[in-house]
């Protein structure tokens, strides 16, 4: 089966011009068949002040409502996306800008309101992996905004990490995937304070292990619940790392 590489980047390294530059020149430097996810939350921040819409977040998840809607539509769909899009075709990657809207790839239904209504944020119902297939192996490189659709014409808010893990997943059928989520640190590091004390790879056991000592704690549990769900259902393997070290580096989560 041929390979694919889906690699996740957060906002704050496409909202920054040079970290924006290196991303996409190691981006492109990947060979083969590939999909970029990325994120774009400061920038929807920035946007929303200059039009006089507050931003409300709750445990770090953005409550959209119908204005913040429009405003995340714009930047993450048209801004940063196509900024992206046009990065990468000066480097020659033939990158399609899209959102999970397009091609009804990925599908979502409004999150159901408990102790917080975070207003008009979708939570991924179902995806269409093979229409992505098709695109990728005829040469085309996606770059997909964190938006998704309900079905019924209302355009949702979605957290970028979960769109990548549900493209990851709707592609496994069809290529060996490795989906690469990039953030601040090399990788899971046995010590926090020490930046080169990377976990170079970490399976189920270890992980509750890990977990049970300290070692993994916080936001980062969540991030590998995530990893070894997306293996259980068929992605080859996930790799944590820094933006800076797609190529090289970074933590394996393994079966």
């Amino acid at each position: 089966m041929e390979k694919l590489i889906l690699v996740k980047v957060g906002g704050k390294i496409v909202e920054e011009p040079d970290t924006l530059q290196r991303l996409l020149h190691d981006f492109a430097a990947i060979e083969g068949h590939k999909l970029l996810v990325h994120g774009g939350g400061r920038s929807a921040t920035k946007v929303a002040e200059q039009l006089g819409i507050p931003s409300r977040m709750v445990g770090g998840r953005r409550i959209t409502d119908a204005d913040m809607l429009r405003v995340v539509t714009m930047v993450y769909g048209g801004l940063v996306n196509k900024n992206i899009v046009a990065g990468l075709q000066a480097l020659g990657v033939d990158a399609l800008g899209m959102t999970g809207a397009d091609l009804d790839i990925l599908r979502s239904e409004k999150r159901p309101v408990k102790e917080v209504d975070y207003g008009f944020v979708g939570d991924v119902k179902a995806a269409h992996g093979d229409k992505l297939a098709r695109l990728i192996k005829d040469g085309v490189v996606p770059v997909l905004a964190p938006l998704t659709h309900d079905g019924h014409g209302q355009l949702l808010n979605t957290n970028a990490d979960t769109i990548a893990g549900e493209a990851a997943k709707a592609l496994a059928p069809f290529f060996d995937v490795t989906l690469v989520y990039c953030f601040e640190k090399k990788g899971v590091l046995r010590d926090e304070n020490d930046d080169e004390s990377v976990i170079p790879s970490i399976d189920r056991p270890m992980f509750d292990a890990l977990v049970a000592d300290g070692v993994v704690q916080g936001g980062m549990i969540p991030k590998l619940e995530n990893a070894f769900e997306a293996i259980s259902t068929g992605v080859k393997e996930v790799v944590i790392t820094r933006a800076d070290a797609i190529l090289s580096g970074g933590t394996r989560i393994v079966r």
